[in-house]
């Protein structure tokens, strides 16, 4: 097994079109014969975004279904434009992420309209002729017309030869592993795409289902190189976090990952509310899409974990606190300027790029007893990533601002498996399959090839980049 770049030949093959050796623009497409099946179709994000722009590496109209792992922009957001340019196939996923998608992809869709009409202000002012959004809430609509849904455990035959079922990821709501039997002539294979990995004992939800049998194993590499803060140490961290900024009267600033972090977050305030003396501040979710996808978390309590099915059974929901105030609208998101001090403050976006969170830098961060949280994944390009890596100077709105908040990485919050996760997922399946690695920056991707090569010697590993393809 090699990667190489597209042949064009019968296949069966994997085609790797995004998340290859980057963590952005997951998509790929699995060719067996006359028939073409794409895993995932998202946004790229970061320094990468103008590859949106792009055309796609195939025809849409030839691909003939879409299996989704999950909701998040970076497997999912290119999905309004692939039906735009002439997919018509079927896009199969969990029922939780097509609720999820059917807020997030119009949500998506809002900010390339918003930025589109912003870009055509300035080309007027330049005479030039005027840009076109990516894609339109009306495009997004059309998109969720071709959802079918699929439970976890659920085989199903979606095209001749070509049957797919969906195992329980554990990394937000609805995530999947995707199991995919193809039907080739000399002999049937059968491709596992691990979607994104949860991290293991993660309140809320379950940990990912292993898997026993594989040809090849299509597997992320995110947090390939670092293991995760241990859940008892990451309480403490936030515990500490919570006292200094109470110590030094000032604010909290949380990006929120509007979908699954921000709920996460929620949770482990209700079940440390009194340990964390949470009662002394006030808790603000300032994200309408936060704030939505909240309310399809509480609908899906059939996929929360033992733990956490026991305690909704119990208190009726898992993110409802006495001292916490949502903030839909903008009049709402304003106000919280004059919170001076005693304020968490739960905002979009998730890496700092766009949303209410970066009017709270300007606001609040420029203030030293303000604190950051950062509770996830910062991709390259980014202004989270930027901060992480000790920026202190960065423009907001035009304006150069100093940032004099303390900034934290709660690294063990994060909703991706970390190096020994990924590796004992792997360590379920018999006989070493392949191994092709895809979702990872180059640092951890082969950080993780070394480990497995080591600790599991699978058969073969590839780090596929895009434009290549995988035999199987």
């Amino acid at each position: 097994m090699t990667a190489r770049p597209n042949s064009g030949g019968e296949g069966p093959r994997l085609e790797c079109h995004g998340a290859a050796r980057e963590v952005t623009g997951s998509c790929h497409r699995v060719v067996l014969g006359e028939h073409s099946v794409l895993l995932d179709c998202g946004l790229f994000q970061g320094e990468a975004q103008e590859r949106n722009k792009q055309p796609f590496p195939f025809s849409p109209g030839e691909i003939d279904a879409v299996v989704l792992s999950h909701a998040h922009i970076d497997h999912s957001g290119r999905l309004p434009l692939l039906v735009k340019q002439g997919f018509r196939g079927p896009i199969y996923t969990h029922p939780a992420t097509r609720d999820l998608c059917s807020i997030m992809l119009r949500d998506s869709a809002y900010i390339h309209e918003r930025e589109a009409a912003w870009e055509n202000r300035q080309r007027r002012r330049k005479g030039q002729e005027p840009t076109l959004p990516l894609y339109t809430q009306e495009d997004a609509e059309k998109a969720m017309e071709q959802f079918e849904l699929l439970d976890y455990g659920e085989a199903r035959d979606i095209l001749p030869r070509i049957r797919v079922r969906l195992r329980d990821a554990g990394h937000i709501l609805g995530a999947a592993i995707v199991e995919l039997w193809l039907d080739a002539q000399k002999r049937p294979r059968k491709l596992v795409f691990s979607g994104d990995l949860g991290h293991r004992n993660k309140p809320l939800l379950c940990d990912p289902e292993p898997v026993e049998e594989a040809d090849l194993v299509v597997l992320e590499s995110t947090y390939g190189d670092r293991e995760h803060r241990s859940w008892e140490a990451t309480w403490r961290e936030l515990g500490e976090i919570l006292e200094a900024a109470d110590h030094e009267k000032g604010n909290i600033l949380v990006p929120a990952f509007a979908v699954g972090r921000t709920q996460q977050l929620l949770y482990a305030f209700q079940r440390h509310f009194d340990e964390w003396r949470l009662d002394r501040w006030k808790i603000f979710l300032d994200s309408p899409l936060a704030i939505e996808a909240t309310e399809v978390y509480a609908r899906h309590s059939d996929v929360y974990d033992p733990a956490a099915l026991r305690a909704h059974r119990e208190s009726g929901s898992l993110f409802e606190l006495p001292n916490f105030e949502l903030c839909p609208d903008a009049e709402d998101s304003m106000k919280l300027n004059e919170q001076k001090s005693g304020a968490i403050i739960i905002a979009g976006s998730g890496m700092c790029t766009g949303g209410r969170i970066k009017h709270h830098l300007k606001q609040h961060a420029v203030r030293p007893g303000c604190h950051l949280v950062i509770t996830g994944f910062q991709a390259r390009g980014t202004l989270g990533r930027a901060l992480v890596d000790g920026t202190k100077r960065v423009r907001l709105y035009g304006d150069e601002v100093h940032i004099a908040a303390q900034v934290h990485t709660v690294g063990g919050l994060s909703a991706h498996a970390d190096l020994t996760g990924l590796a004992a997922w792997y360590g379920c399946f018999r006989g070493r399959p392949p191994v092709a690695l895809v979702h990872g920056e180059p640092e951890p991707m082969d950080e993780l090839a070394r480990h497995l090569k080591r600790e599991h010697r699978p058969r073969k590993i590839v780090c596929p980049r895009a434009g290549e393809s995988v035999e199987l």
